[in-house]
């Protein structure tokens, strides 16, 4: 069975009516199908554009123009540390020590009053001595007979050549054969201590 077509229909009902009626009828057909032609292109252009906007968001649909890279200003040197500057020392000539020696002149030796040979002892009593002063056994002094009081001599241990200078502040000793009484100190010192008596050469260097 064939499919209806209802413009069949209206054509064979406007040729049975009279020509004017249907030439009238026929015209106003014909505008209305322009109007609908007219009217759903319109449709199609609002359409169109409707999805041109929801598919961009609502955006321009220009192009955005590229961003620009901000221009940076160029880094600073890093400032330069100032060097320092170390105060140099004046250095004073050494001289050779070949010359150093012989530019020092010896010292002069003392001059020699008297000397001799005897035997010499040691005390360490504490007792005031016949020059008024304490007696102090550490002290480099010693005890004469007869030598003035404050004079200076040099006693040197005959039996290991250890020499010290003392000064007579005291009288003795009073025993044949001994010419000197040291303090305990002095007789340390030329290194006597274990026999106590020891020969002894000594040298007066000054009086009083």
């Amino acid at each position: 069975m064939g499919r209806h077509r209802p413009e069949l229909d209206i054509r064979r009902s406007l040729a049975r009516l009279p020509r004017g009626v249907a030439a009238r009828i026929a015209s106003s057909g014909a505008r209305l199908r322009t109007v609908l032609i007219v009217s759903g292109a319109a449709v199609a252009v609002l359409a169109v554009s409707a999805g041109t906007v929801l598919a961009t968001g609502g955006s321009d649909p220009r192009p955005a123009a590229a961003a620009q890279p901000t221009p940076t200003a160029p880094l600073a040197d890093a400032p330069r540390a100032t060097p320092s500057v170390t105060p140099t020392r004046k250095v004073r000539p050494v001289k050779p020590l070949a010359q150093s020696v012989r530019d020092e002149k010896p010292k002069p030796r003392p001059k020699v009053l008297d000397s001799g040979t005897c035997e010499a002892s040691f005390y360490g009593e504490g007792q005031m001595t016949a020059s008024g002063e304490p007696f102090d056994p550490s002290g480099l002094t010693a005890a004469h007979k007869t030598l003035p009081l404050g004079s200076k001599v040099r006693v040197t241990n005959q039996n290991n050549g250890k020499s010290v200078v003392v000064r007579i502040n005291d009288r003795g000793p009073f025993v044949a054969g001994r010419c000197l009484d040291l303090s305990t100190g002095a007789m340390q010192a030329v290194g006597g201590m274990g026999s106590g008596v020891i020969p002894v050469r000594y040298e007066v260097l000054s009086r009083g």
